[in-house]
């Protein structure tokens, strides 16, 4: 498949996957292979956490801030290809929200004031749903070619995508059914939406994985891409024979047998994911280095694209 009609094939991804699988990492993956392949990306982080920046060239404890920011631009074969960053929370998304509707002059003091979290007791998805708002804004407004949401948790994805609906089943008219039903709209249009899972080549991520995927299918109708499997241990031609494992220096037998344990978990893992679940898989090698930097991020943005070129 062709890299571009891959990364053009959404107006918007969420990347989602249990905690500890590289989420954050496959985001900032895919936003520098999209723009490698000559794209505007807009990343976008929901839980302002720390370590998205620095994969994308920024300094290591650098955050998002709400407005958009260019990263890192002169990319792709055309030097068009850029990525920008922003955060988005449910009190920015709110005050936005009261401005757009004539509250400029309460907006801010709404937002701070602690009004939301009154209302989302009151309201459960309220958030996530100005959260989605906003972003569902920013890709009806046409300000990248592709946005990147790095999402919650796997668990929390599904409550997250899902509020929409929720919302809809318990508020049937005003500004919050509309907002929720243009965003539900948004979720079921797999050329506006779809969604990346993401997981570790390991028994407990791949269950989760499954089980998420089907969830997000059959409870909410979005779109999913192919998953994506970090952390792939290269094969190496390792020796099995006990007498030349026992041969070896203690550390070296060590490494060796941890070695082919993790090539078999992952080889078994991988099949038993092929078989459960019918979508082709993206799979990124594990980086042996004690923290990813913007280079390494580099360099699995072209894994990620020869793994792309090699689907049907």
């Amino acid at each position: 498949m062709d890299s571009l009609q891959f990364f053009s094939a959404s107006r918007l991804v969420i990347v989602a996957g249990k905690g500890g699988v590289g989420k954050t990492t496959v985001t900032a993956v895919l936003a520098r292979a999209a723009a490698d392949a000559g794209l505007r990306v807009l990343v976008v982080d929901v839980e302002g956490k720390a370590g998205l920046p620095g994969l994308l060239g920024e300094p290591a404890h650098a955050t998002f801030g709400y407005e958009d920011r260019v990263l890192v631009a002169g990319l792709g074969p055309d030097g068009t290809g850029q990525v920008g960053g922003r955060s988005i929370s449910a009190d920015q998304a709110l005050a936005d929200y009261l401005n757009d509707h004539g509250f400029g002059r309460v907006s801010k003091r709404l937002a701070s004031s602690g009004v939301l979290d009154v209302v989302s007791t009151a309201a459960p998805g309220i958030e996530d749903i100005l959260v989605l708002g906003k972003i569902k804004q920013l890709e009806r407004s046409g300000v990248a070619d592709l946005i990147i949401v790095d999402g919650p948790a796997a668990g929390h994805a599904i409550t997250f995508l899902q509020a929409a609906a929720g919302l809809l089943d318990a508020v049937k008219v005003g500004p919050i059914e509309t907002q929720a039903r243009d965003v539900l709209e948004m979720l079921g249009d797999p050329d506006r939406c779809q969604v990346m899972l993401v997981a570790l080549p390991e028994e407990t991520p791949v269950n989760e994985l499954i089980e998420t995927s089907y969830s997000l299918e059959d409870r909410i109708g979005v779109a999913l891409t192919p998953v994506v499997i970090n952390g792939i241990y290269p094969e190496r031609n390792l020796p099995t024979d006990d007498e030349v494992l026992a041969s070896l220096p203690a550390d070296l037998r060590a490494a060796a047998e941890f070695r082919q344990a993790r090539c078999t978990l992952q080889r078994d893992q991988l099949t038993r994911l092929a078989n459960d679940l019918p979508l082709p898989q993206l799979r990124l090698p594990f980086i042996f280095t004690a923290g990813l930097s913007a280079e390494d991020v580099v360099r699995l943005a072209a894994d990620l694209t020869k793994a792309i070129e090699r689907l049907p």
